[in-house]
C-alpha cells in the first residue's frame, strides 16, 4: 500500500506562531502555496493557516495583517496524518475533517504536506473524481 510519505511534498515550511499574517501571506506567495503549518517556539505543529483564513478572519474583518499573528488564527488541535499511514487513511481523515491538506508528521516532526492533489495523482484516473467529491466543501 502507498503511504503518505511516498506521495507527500517533502520539506514543508512553517510559519512561526508569533509571525504576522502579512509575513505568512508573503511566505505563501514566495512558496506558491495556499496554506502553511503553524509551528511554535519548540518547532511543534500548532495548527494550519490558509490564505482563506487570512482573507476571511483578518482582511474582511478590517484588521491589519501586520498586527495579527499566525498563532492567533491557528487555534485547536491540527489535523495531521502519520508519514507511514496509507492513502486510504489520509482520504478518511480528509473526508471526516473536510480538509484538503494535511501536515505529515513522523513522531512529532513535520516532514511534509499531503494535498488532495497529491492523492489524486497517485490514484487511478477513474477514482480521482470520487476523491474530489468526498473532500469538497463550501
Amino acid at each position: 500500500m502507498t503511504t503518505a510519505r511516498e506521495i507527500m511534498t517533502a520539506g514543508a515550511e512553517c510559519i512561526g506562531e508569533n509571525q504576522t499574517l502579512q509575513e505568512a501571506a508573503r511566505k505563501m506567495k514566495d512558496l506558491g502555496v495556499g496554506a502553511l503549518p503553524i509551528c511554535g517556539e519548540n518547532d511543534r505543529l500548532h495548527g494550519m493557516l490558509t490564505d482563506r483564513d487570512i482573507v476571511r478572519e483578518c482582511i474582511a474583518a478590517g484588521t491589519d495583517p501586520r498586527e495579527v499573528t499566525a498563532g492567533e488564527l491557528g487555534s485547536g488541535k491540527p489535523v495531521t496524518i502519520g508519514a507511514d499511514d496509507t492513502i486510504e487513511e489520509a482520504i478518511a481523515t480528509m473526508t471526516s475533517h473536510q480538509v484538503r491538506r494535511l501536515p505529515v508528521i513522523d513522531g512529532h516532526d513535520l516532514v511534509g504536506m499531503l494535498a488532495q492533489a497529491d492523492i489524486a495523482r497517485a490514484m487511478p484516473e477513474d477514482r480521482a473524481g470520487e476523491l474530489v467529491e468526498l473532500i469538497s466543501y463550501e
